[in-house]
């Protein structure tokens, strides 16, 4: 167990851009990705080669745009790394974003610096910050680490 986090301060937005989620053809661990200059997001599955690219508008209360959204949401695809937790749910987008979670949440010691915006640690639920769910979140963690 890490004794000390520092802060990032990363926003979700930080982890959107690549996203794991399964594969629509063959459930196993596919990776989505968006590019917002070139409007145009894909998904690709290393297992059975299912590969799709559409452009990135989505529809957002009735607007037609190119919403800035996470790279699954332009597919309508499962997030990878997602587990109910209680009345709640854990999720990351991405091995990164997991990282980031594991490191923060195993932290005895959790240090916030300079701090310009709203971070992505700041906008989770509570469950994520209380030390009785520590234990159970790590395990979780460790679980969708494993999962094939």
């Amino acid at each position: 167990m890490n004794s000390r986090f520092n802060d990032e301060n990363l926003r979700l937005n930080d982890f959107k851009t690549e996203v794991n989620v399964h594969c629509p053809k063959c459930e196993k661990k596919a990776l989505a990705t968006v590019d917002y200059e070139k409007k145009k997001a894909r998904l690709l599955c290393s297992f059975c080669g299912y590969n799709k690219t559409v452009e990135s508008i989505t529809e957002f209360l009735g607007s037609i745009n190119y919403f800035q959204v996470a790279a699954s949401s332009y597919f309508g695809a499962d997030l990878w790394y997602y587990a109910p937790f209680k009345n709640d749910f854990f999720f990351a987008y991405n091995d990164k974003h997991l990282d980031y979670l594991e490191q923060y949440i195993s932290a005895k010691l959790r240090e916030h610096k300079d701090r310009s915006h709203f971070t992505l640690l700041e906008k989770l639920p509570k469950f994520y910050h209380e030390a009785k769910n520590r234990d159970a979140l790590l395990e979780i963690i460790k679980k969708l680490r494993l999962k094939k």
